[in-house]
């Protein structure tokens, strides 16, 4: 991406300028005089409303960066890898180098660095446009409406924060028992599955081993948010202060808190997006889990055949229940289930690790292409990812797969404009809205978060619309409306932004 593009490598460039106009001892004032001159002149020369977004986020990263923190990453992530396997990845190794960059180079003129970032901000402080509310439709007041059940198949949500917006099983009640003997205990607003692939009652994660760690950790986590958007707040604050006085064997705690927080949110405010100004539609929710542990439990051959399983049940259970359109904020990718595999020392070789990863994903691919070609019927509507990748070349679940009824959707901006970290590629359909979306999240508060994770549901939540007024569209029906109001941009090639006023005008003509 040309954002990606512009900006990449340009410390290393203005350190190379300094380091030949000032001298080599990066700790003398004419050298970092010198790097923030040169970094000046560079930030200056670049499109500031097509970059601003990549060096706000750098400059996030940087105000809460410092040597412990790093050094604390190091002993909790990398240190545990090395000492059980004696080697590192070609991957590891890089991020080694890159470590010893950061130690060594960058982070000895991390003041130099935020005022130059701060400076190139200053200089081209813009309010963004929202293009997002005048395309927006409610449906509040309409007594047309039919109602549509709408599947949140995520990390799991508080279904208190939707005392009005729940699907409700009535064949089911809150007893620890199976009361209509479909396989499910106390299924009353859906069902769930923990990390192994087994059948759960919980509909949002239990706390475990983050008990009494979770307010802070949301805290931090809104934090962290609003450093990257630039929002100078009391969480940001305390954030910076907090991470100021950490010590290095605090940050690998503190990273999982981090974490546990981020899925902990995720499906309540996947929902909250959803959910939103439809009163015909009811969630349905599908909690899968993930591990937010720093050296993650790694996926097995039996595990990953046990989760395959579990989504032609998971589908299953979404046809008995008219589901008409399910949201999936989450996949599994080759290079995620290798890394696991590395941290846990599994395989022994790279070659090893890498066929290993490649027989889970195939599994966990071909359960989920089953169970979507079950049901023709129900439109999935899934993130495209945030790796700034292709979805075909990163080889990642559901995102290499290609069914009539799956809508990939990418993220772009409140203004319309593509995002640093969306994936991208011909299988992504459309785009939406991802970028600190408000929604809810768990305990009856809301946050704003960004991520393909919110541009999805914002698509399922135009799905669920088109369905609540014509019930007897099809997925693919629904995807062409979705596709033909859609906005092109001029200069972003590919890019077609969602509009749900001109979606449902067009169904309303027909």
């Amino acid at each position: 991406k040309e954002a990606t593009r512009l900006t990449t490598g340009l410390v290393a460039l203005a350190w190379i300028d300094a380091r030949r106009s000032a001298g080599n001892d990066q700790t003398t004032p004419a050298f970092k005089a010198a790097f923030r001159a040169a970094l000046d002149r560079a930030l200056a020369a670049l499109p500031a409303d097509l970059v601003r977004d990549n060096i706000q986020s750098q400059k996030g990263r940087m105000e809460i960066m410092s040597p412990t923190v790093i050094a604390g990453m190091v002993q909790s992530q990398l240190d545990p890898i090395v000492a059980a396997a004696g080697e590192v990845s070609s991957d590891l190794a890089g991020q080694i180098v890159g470590i010893g960059v950061a130690m060594t180079t960058v982070l000895p003129l991390r003041e130099e660095l935020v005022a130059a970032y701060t400076g190139f901000l200053d200089a081209g402080k813009e309010e963004k446009k929202d293009i997002w509310a005048a395309r927006d439709v409610s449906l509040e007041g309409r007594a047309d409406l039919k109602p549509v059940t709408v599947a949140i198949w995520d990390s799991g949500v508080d279904v208190d924060a939707f005392p009005n917006g729940l699907f409700t099983n009535a064949a089911e009640k809150a007893d620890g028992l199976d009361n209509d003997g479909n396989g499910f205990i106390d299924d009353i607003h859906g069902i769930a599955w923990d990390y192994d692939g087994k059948a759960v009652p919980e509909l949002l994660h239990p706390l475990g081993d983050q008990t009494g760690r979770l307010e802070a950790a949301m805290q931090s986590m809104k934090g962290f948010t609003d450093l990257g958007a630039g929002v100078d707040s009391p969480e940001a604050s305390a954030l910076r202060k907090h991470m100021s006085g950490m010590g290095s064997a605090d940050v690998g705690p503190f990273m999982e808190s981090l974490g546990f927080a981020g899925l902990h949110a995720h499906g309540t405010h996947v929902t909250g997006i959803a959910l939103a100004g439809n009163p015909a539609a009811r969630a349905l929710v599908a909690r899968i889990a993930f591990d937010y542990h720093t050296i993650p439990k790694p996926l097995t051959a039996q595990t990953a055949q046990a989760h395959a399983e579990s989504y032609s049940r998971t589908v299953d259970y979404f046809r008995a229940h008219g589901v008409r359109a399910v949201n999936m904020s989450w996949g599994w990718s080759l290079k995620e289930i290798e890394s696991s595999l590395e941290a846990n020392n599994v395989g022994g070789t790279a070659a090893e690790r890498g066929r290993l990863a490649a027989e889970m994903l195939g599994t966990l691919r071909n359960g989920m292409e089953k169970a979507m070609k079950s049901a023709p019927d129900i439109l999935f509507v899934a993130a495209a990812g945030n790796d700034d990748n292709d979805v075909e070349f990163d080889q990642s679940m559901p995102g290499s797969l290609d069914l009539p009824n799956l809508m990939m959707v990418g993220a772009v901006d409140q203004a319309g404009r593509r995002t640093g970290f969306t994936s991208s590629g011909r299988r992504v359909r459309v785009y939406a809205n991802g970028f600190e979306v408000d929604s809810n999240v768990p305990g009856g508060g809301r946050m704003k978060m960004s991520g393909t994770s919110m541009a999805s549901p914002n698509a399922l939540n135009l799905a669920a619309k088109l369905f609540a007024v014509k019930p007897a569209l099809t997925p693919q029906q629904v995807v062409s409306l979705i596709e033909r109001g859609a906005d092109t941009v001029d200069g972003q090639e590919g890019l077609k932004l969602i509009n749900p006023r001109r979606s449902l005008e067009l169904l309303a003509a027909e």
